[in-house]
């Protein structure tokens, strides 16, 4: 199965699906889901600092006997790191614990008051050192991007933020799009929120595919990187299984009208 590929604001391609690893601290939980997903096509891996589980990345990728320049592995700045003398020195922790002298995509995680456009700066030399490709931002609202971009020597390569089709945050992607900033969706089947949904449900019967997929298929319509947490491999390769399908005007109509502003995670909006 072929995954389409996104090409980022710094020149780099990106693939359009991603395995995430938030919650997942078990070890073999980490090696049994990135062996499937291997196996199954994905060469995306997003961790972080937060996750505690960059070390067991490296691990499974290393069992796997996958080679670094075959994935795309992303990580990012702890809360806890923002302070402009720990940005640098815990992301050099997270490339010895990745084994690796560099990322694909090294984010912010969150848009931390008063100390967030400190620590891009600290990203920005990380990037032109050459130890992360490309460099973004995440749960970052429209209000935080403009900001950052006010003063910023770089522009975020990429915004990951909560996604799916009971959140859709239209006008941060268009924004996004307009300045030229990709966009990726965690939780985008809404942790199984609103998967009975008869308009779900009917779309999936008509393409003979699971609510789930309808939901990551929507998230590749909409231009966005899906980042799909599981642990069990069915559902693993399932949520691979979304190239070979799309989405008409009808379904994407019908979609659009799930939309409730529905946050499943941590919400942003009133960060100052």
């Amino acid at each position: 199965m072929t995954v389409a590929d996104i090409k980022l604001n710094s020149g780099q391609k990106i693939p359009q699906i991603g395995l995430g690893l938030w919650q997942v601290k078990d070890l073999n939980d980490v090696e049994t889901s990135v062996k499937t997903a291997l196996e199954a096509g994905y060469t995306h891996f997003d961790s972080a600092q937060a996750y505690g589980n960059e070390g067991m990345l490296a691990e499974a990728l290393n069992k796997a006997g996958t080679k670094r320049e075959d994935v795309f592995i992303t990580t990012k700045i702890s809360v806890a790191h923002f302070a402009p003398f720990l940005v640098k020195s815990s992301f050099d922790k997270s490339l010895k614990k990745l084994e690796t002298d560099y990322v694909d995509l090294l984010l912010l995680h969150f848009p931390v008051t008063l100390l967030r456009n400190h620590a891009w700066h600290d990203l920005e030399d990380i990037h032109e050192a050459g130890k992360a490709k490309s460099i973004g931002v995440s749960n970052f609202t429209i209000n935080h991007l403009e900001e950052l971009l006010a003063e910023s020597k770089i522009v975020p390569a990429l915004n990951q933020v909560e996604l799916h089709v009971y959140l859709q945050q239209p006008e941060l992607l268009a924004y996004c799009r307009d300045k030229g900033i990709a966009v990726e969706a965690y939780s985008p089947l809404a942790h199984g929120y609103g998967m009975d949904d008869p308009v779900l449900a009917a779309i999936a019967t008509k393409h003979h595919k699971s609510s789930a997929q309808v939901m990551l298929r929507w998230c590749i319509e909409k231009g966005t990187i899906p980042l799909p947490k599981s642990t069990h491999a069915e559902r693993i390769k399932e949520n691979m299984a979304i190239f070979d399908f799309s989405l008409d005007e009808d379904d994407m109509n019908k979609l659009t009208a799930l939309d409730k502003n529905y946050h499943t995670c941590w919400d942003p909006t009133n960060v100052k």
